[in-house]
């Protein structure tokens, strides 16, 4: 990084996109190499995802409405329930194999066959968090409602309660991806990562937020785009659907490895925030990892000892 460490931590919004968009262009070849071995492969497959799943449910969704028109105890019905028995089987294994793929993306794996065991218990804690918080807010609603009713008052309660909650849980995914950083940069993952990034998160909640429900909802955009110009979009015909699917699998690969260094960044930034020194010399030897065989990280590579303005 360009900035002094000393000086990351007056980074705001947009400072934090600019020194994102620097570590870009200054190490264009290593960020090719990443694209091209593991970024670009995950989001074809996230993508393909989207349209495999939408032609196994529209079956589905076929079939549910043909049961609807059979005759109850007929022939035709039992053949229906069959088929959407067979076709909702094939939904959940396709799913799981979905799944199965990205946690053990074989490139992944080879690469760095360490650090994607400690992002994985990373995820498992932030899951776990998440159930819980979205199991404890929808009791409480539900606690209130049948307080309050669900007429004009329930309403009012459902409205006052839905930025609250929305609050927490951009909070908690804020907390996740940060973690997923530190999992990766120190010798801690899991519970320890939560922790360690709810300490760091201080002083630049805000920023954070704003650009993680920035990234969010550029994701959901090009969701939304995908499934509507590629997924349900046959009335244009195959060559113009083609298209369509290479710009977004484009602005995918792209969007995911802007926000991967922009993780990056809003970690180097919260620790100098919190006065915690950084050895950014060792910066581009952690990116050229990818390019050969991986070398676990010690804690040496990221230092923790303070230093004082």
């Amino acid at each position: 990084m360009d900035t002094e460490p000393e000086e990351l931590q007056f980074l705001g919004f947009m400072g934090i996109f600019r020194e994102a968009r620097n570590i870009l262009l200054s190490w264009k070849g290593i960020f090719s190499s990443i694209v091209l071995s593991l970024v670009l492969p995950l989001s074809f497959i996230f993508l393909l995802h989207i349209q495999i799943s939408n032609l196994i449910f529209s079956k589905i969704d076929r079939n549910e409405h043909a049961l609807e028109d059979a005759p109850s105890g007929s022939r035709a019905e039992d053949r229906i329930v069959n088929r959407l028995a067979s076709e909702w089987a094939y939904f959940v294994a396709f799913k799981a194999a979905y799944l199965l793929l990205e946690m053990t993306f074989r490139k992944v794996l080879t690469v760095v066959p360490k650090v994607w065991r400690r992002l994985l218990v990373t995820f498992l804690w932030s899951f776990a968090l998440l159930f819980a918080y979205n199991s404890c807010a929808l009791l409480v609603l539900i606690i209130c409602l049948l307080l309050v009713g669900t007429g004009a008052a329930g309403a009012a309660l459902g409205i006052a309660f839905l930025p609250v909650y929305l609050a927490g849980l951009i909070y908690i995914s804020v907390v996740w991806h940060l973690a997923s950083v530190i999992s990766v940069l120190e010798d801690m993952y899991g519970l320890a990562a939560m922790q360690k990034s709810k300490a760091l998160i201080k002083g630049k909640a805000w920023v954070a937020a704003g650009i993680f429900l920035v990234f969010h909802l550029s994701f959901v955009g090009i969701e939304m785009g995908f499934a509507k110009l590629v997924v349900h979009g046959r009335w244009m015909g195959v060559v113009p659907r083609l298209g369509y699917a290479a710009v977004f699998l484009s602005l995918m690969s792209l969007l995911v490895l802007v926000a991967l260094v922009i993780q990056t960044v809003i970690y180097f930034v919260c620790k100098s925030y919190h006065h915690e020194s950084i050895d950014k010399s060792n910066l581009a030897d952690h990116l050229e990892v990818y390019l050969g065989e991986y070398v676990p990280l010690k804690g040496r590579d990221v230092q923790l000892e303070q230093y004082y303005a």
